[in-house]
């Protein structure tokens, strides 16, 4: 029997190999998809080129002599490498990589595959490195995703692995799908159309949390949040603005909506309100009145007695309120209202100046 120093570091070491063998697995799934793509790069920039090259010639001043004695331009070597030239960028090490390593497969295409396999990415990607596969199928066999090859996923999701040498096969379902078919509806959605291949998953009605037949409110299995059953056993909304106490603050009015409610602010001239502006207010907050229904602000300044009690000073009406200032010629200087000093004026004195003839008198 092991002791328990060696059973631990046997245990780590099959941990470590065990998580290497994971990380492998998950690198060599991504490289699968990895190299895909990059092949579906190449050959699309390939289509591109070829697309961009196709009324060029080779640039001399005599093409008729040129086609005659060094082949037509078309189907020439030179316009090959003008194509392959343009196929990465600088910055991609996987594409360049790629090409580098299968430079001489595109000569070979070029040369003597084109015309019987014109589609280059099926030939090179998929029937020659093999690091693709057709729509609809994955892994290293090209085996079909879930629901076949025509339609995976029934049409209602994305197959794991489409098109490539990697992944597992297994349905990410669209909204509204659900299950390893993507088949079945999530909650809040029923089957309109369901059979062995297709499925058509619709919203149930915005009161049910599920519904199995229907999309009205008398078709729900349950009821949302918010939503209760009522004697014709349909959901109907619950009104939670008719609750005691009310679900909002003093300062607030209640506004049901739909399977919820919100809570907004009263009108500034409110002191509580039971809806939008001034004549909802179920009374009227400080400095405001109540005129005919309707809270109205108060002229504090207009009052039998006078509200600015101190010598020197006016009232001024606020919405609300009012605020004290002091008369014309004063100013406030510690509280209270002095006269304001008046700069002295400068005693204008006329010089008076002897004005003499210029001319003595003969």
């Amino acid at each position: 029997m092991l002791s328990t120093g060696p059973q631990l570091r046997l245990l780590l070491l099959l941990s470590c190999v065990t998580l290497v063998l994971l990380f492998q697995v998950t690198n060599a799934k991504r490289d699968f998809k990895s190299a895909c793509s990059t092949c579906q790069q190449i050959t699309d920039n390939f289509n591109k080129g070829f697309d961009r090259t196709a009324k060029q010639n080779f640039g001399g001043g005599n093409t008729a002599w040129e086609e005659r004695k060094l082949s037509k331009y078309e189907t020439s070597e030179i316009r090959l490498m003008e194509i392959v030239e343009g196929l990465c960028d600088s910055s991609s090490f996987e594409c360049n990589r790629m090409l580098e390593e299968h430079e001489e497969l595109f000569e070979t295409w070029w040369f003597k595959r084109k015309t019987k396999h014109p589609d280059l990415h099926k030939w090179f990607c998929i029937e020659t490195i093999k690091v693709c596969c057709p729509k609809g199928t994955f892994g290293p066999d090209c085996n079909a995703c879930v629901g076949g090859s025509d339609r995976p996923c029934h049409g209602n999701g994305m197959c794991d692995g489409d098109g490539t040498r990697g992944g597992d096969g297994k349905c990410s379902c669209d909204h509204a799908y659900k299950g390893e078919f993507c088949l079945d509806c999530i909650d809040g959605y029923f089957n309109e159309v369901r059979n062995d291949t297709f499925s058509l998953c619709t919203e149930c009605h915005t009161s049910c949390k599920t519904c199995t037949s229907g999309a009205t409110n008398q078709d729900c299995d349950e009821c949302k949040e918010g939503w209760e059953e009522d004697d014709q056993e349909a959901c109907v909304d619950v009104n939670e603005c008719s609750t005691e106490p009310s679900p909002c603050t003093e300062d607030q009015y209640c506004l049901n909506t739909d399977g919820s409610y919100s809570c907004k602010a009263c009108d500034k001239v409110c002191a509580g309100c039971t809806g939008a502006g001034p004549d909802n207010c179920q009374a009227c907050a400080s400095g405001y009145q109540d005129t005919e229904g309707n809270c109205t602000d108060i002229d504090e300044c207009s009052q039998p007695e006078s509200v600015c009690t101190e010598e020197h000073q006016e009232c001024v009406n606020t919405k609300g309120s009012y605020v004290c200032i002091c008369s014309s010629g004063y100013e406030e200087q510690d509280g209270q209202c002095v006269q304001t000093v008046q700069p002295e004026k400068e005693d204008e004195s006329e010089a008076s100046e002897t004005t003499t003839s210029p001319h003595g008198e003969l």
